[in-house]
């Protein structure tokens, strides 16, 4: 990878907004892009594979990562937690693989203090009515649950300012252009590009 670092892409919103999809989707386009999976004290859903959606873990489990500081951020949500391990997330920044982080506001907020050099995308819902209909639609959650993730959700839409762009996903495949573009651009950045400018050309230049 000649040496450069990667790029952590950080992509969070409310809960419905539709991160796994566009992340999934993300990924088939960008087959290089490296998915972060997640740990989880919640119980699987229907379909769920261990090491594939999550790594399934109890509470006890779960809290003993935290003791170990083995996550890059953690975060309690709707009575479940949810983690990211960090030496994953750096071995392969390292050897310059981009890393996409799908979580949610409250572990972006940890990111964003821990990793500061992250690329931060807030996944927007089209309307506030589009994302009550997704999370009304799941069935697969009780009333008092779906009603805590909608309190939840209109708490996140308020945090947009934490990121440095924001995605509306009117469109899955347009909002996954949007991201790869976002992506493209990082890379291109001076800051980033110069370690790697230099590299490509002969010492002289740089007399």
């Amino acid at each position: 990878m000649s040496g450069r670092r990667g790029l952590l892409i950080v992509l969070s919103g409310p809960s419905g907004v539709g991160k796994g999809t566009v992340g999934q989707k993300l990924r088939e386009r960008m087959p290089d892009l490296v998915y972060s999976v997640s740990v989880t004290s919640r119980p699987p859903r229907a379909g769920e594979v261990e090491g594939v959606n999550y790594f399934f873990r109890s509470r006890e489990q779960f809290e003993e990562m935290i003791r170990q500081d083995a996550f890059l951020e953690w975060a309690e949500y709707v009575s479940n937690y949810y983690g990211t391990p960090k030496a994953f997330v750096f071995e392969k920044l390292a050897q310059g693989r981009d890393v996409l982080l799908e979580i949610e506001v409250q572990g972006a907020r940890q990111v964003r203090r821990r990793y500061p050099d992250g690329v931060f995308i807030f996944l927007a819902p089209p309307t506030w009515e589009a994302l009550v209909d997704r999370i009304q639609g799941r069935g697969t959650e009780d009333p008092a649950v779906i009603s805590e993730r909608l309190r939840q959700a209109e708490q996140e839409v308020r945090e947009v300012d934490l990121y440095d762009y924001v995605v509306v996903n009117d469109d899955v495949d347009a909002a996954v252009e949007r991201i790869r573009c976002i992506i493209t651009a990082e890379h291109l950045r001076r800051a980033r590009a110069f370690d790697e400018m230099r590299r490509r050309l002969t010492r002289e230049v740089w007399r």
